[in-house]
Parts: C-alpha cells; sequence; structure tokens
C-alpha cells in the first residue's frame, strides 16, 4: 500500500508541476446549491420479526470559511475546496461557505460556532460526517480572522469546543495556514482526521491577493484531493507537490500533517 500511494504521489507530482507554472485560470464563482436536507433511504431489509427495516444512508455536511478579508485567495480557496469536498465526501446534505473581504463579511467564530450547532441539529450524530476547512492566516494562537475592521483570532480549544458542541462524532477538520499544526495537536483523535497545510513550528505560502488557491491549496484540493480515489493518495500527493514548489522558491519546508481518523475508515469510503 505504501509503495502504492508513493507511485501515485509522483504520477500527481509530475502533472501538478506543470499546473503550478501554467496561467492561473479564471474563477468560476458560481457555486451548486446545496441537496435537500431530507434524508433518502437504503433498500429495506427484513428485519427479525419479518417486517422491513430502512438503514439511513449516512450523509455528509462541509463548512468552509476564508477567514481573513484582506486577500481575496482565501475567499476562492474556501469556495473551491467546498466544491473538491463535495465530490469527494460521499452523500452532501448541506454545504455553507462563508468568506470575509476587505470591507467585511460574516465568516467569523461566532458565526462558525452557530452554523456547526445548526449542522448538529439536522445531523445524525453518530452516522453523518462533518467537514470543516479553513483557510486563513495562523500562527501559533489559532487562525487570523479579519472582516473589514473587524479583527479576532480562532484558536484551537475555541474549534474544539464547537465541534463538541455541534455532537458530530465523525469529523474531518482540514485548516490551510501557518503554524496550522497546532490544530492537529488539539483535536486529532479516532473519530477526528485533522489535515493541516504546515506543522505546528513553520508557516505555509502562498497568500497572494488575487491567487486563486494557497500552495497548499492547490497542491491539497485542487491536485491530490480532486485526483486521488482516496485520502492517504491525496495527502501524499499533496505533501509532495507542496515540498517540491517549496523547494523551488527557496522556502524551508511547511510540513503538511495529517492525523487522527482510525475510527473513520469503517463508515467514510474515501478513507479506506
Amino acid at each position: 500500500m505504501f509503495f502504492q500511494k508513493m507511485i501515485f504521489a509522483a504520477a500527481v507530482v509530475s502533472a501538478g508541476l506543470a499546473a503550478f507554472t501554467a496561467p492561473a485560470a479564471a474563477y468560476d464563482d458560481r457555486y451548486p446549491q446545496p441537496l435537500p436536507a431530507k434524508r433518502q433511504s437504503a433498500a429495506p431489509s427484513a428485519g427479525g420479526d419479518g417486517r422491513a427495516s430502512v438503514e439511513k444512508a449516512p450523509r455528509t455536511f462541509i463548512v468552509s470559511y476564508g477567514l481573513w478579508g484582506d486577500q481575496s485567495v482565501f475567499a476562492s480557496e474556501a469556495r473551491g475546496a467546498a466544491q473538491v469536498a463535495r465530490v469527494k465526501f460521499g452523500r452532501v446534505a448541506r454545504v455553507v461557505v462563508s468568506a470575509n473581504t476587505k470591507s467585511g463579511g460574516s465568516a467569523t467564530a461566532s458565526s462558525l460556532s452557530s452554523t456547526l450547532r445548526a449542522f448538529g441539529g439536522e445531523m445524525d450524530r453518530e452516522r453523518d460526517l462533518l467537514v470543516v476547512i479553513l483557510t486563513s492566516h495562523g500562527s501559533p494562537d489559532g487562525l487570523a480572522v479579519k472582516a473589514g475592521g473587524f479583527r479576532e483570532t480562532l484558536s484551537p480549544s475555541s474549534l474544539g469546543s464547537m465541534l463538541a458542541a455541534s455532537g458530530a462524532r465523525q469529523k474531518i477538520v482540514i485548516v490551510s495556514s501557518c503554524f496550522s499544526g497546532v490544530f492537529a495537536d488539539a483535536l486529532a483523535d479516532a473519530q477526528t482526521l485533522v489535515v493541516t497545510a504546515a506543522d505546528s513550528s513553520h508557516p505555509s505560502f502562498g497568500c497572494r491577493d488575487g491567487a486563486t488557491w494557497t500552495y497548499f491549496g492547490e497542491a491539497f484540493f485542487n491536485q491530490g484531493l480532486r485526483r486521488a480515489s482516496n485520502m492517504d493518495q491525496a495527502f501524499a500527493s499533496g505533501r509532495a507537490l507542496v515540498g517540491v514548489r517549496e523547494n523551488q522558491q527557496g522556502f524551508a519546508s511547511s510540513n503538511p500533517q495529517m492525523s487522527g481518523g482510525g475510527g473513520l475508515k469503517s463508515t467514510v469510503p474515501f478513507l479506506r
């Protein structure tokens, strides 16, 4: 399995390098509407008393936030990442995308907390999957939030409290920022897979106003995740692409991280 991952990563690196050097494509701001919240049922099967029983098919709930409004790359990445995740993580019930701009916005810690609580009210908390994608500048204290003149920091402990309040048992958290490994350190467990653009002591790169993706976003979402058949492949190829690009630019490695989530493999097909 490890050899297969490395072969896939090498192939994606070869293809991905061409994408890094090609002119950026125009960003399509259109976004598909969420699917209806009503759960569709799987085919009925006979119960122990002879009556048909219906098993509810798990659904996926996605929230993607671009938190730093002064550079449009974070809004673009939040939208693009949600589009890719929508395809990869099973039957999607709800998608919420929010991003700040230079003049303002509602992608704040308070609105994220409200969205996660609302999702928790709709979900089968034991079986449905919650996917949280956050992109911004970061520090060892957490994620920077800026919407016009409003500023705050979203810490790992605060996000952990929000996730707990949602009640969702099965979670994937993806954080694209400098020092984002602090979120993996704080949140990863058997039921929570955490993917980060960097470890807890290094910056990540590519936060340019007007860009479509950060370096990590291009490598992981637009290349690795879009093309992979499972999460291990997506992360291996994304990490390899980031490393090549950072090396070309003379930057120290951001050292992307993936940890936790061992308990999700039996219920989330893309993680197998």
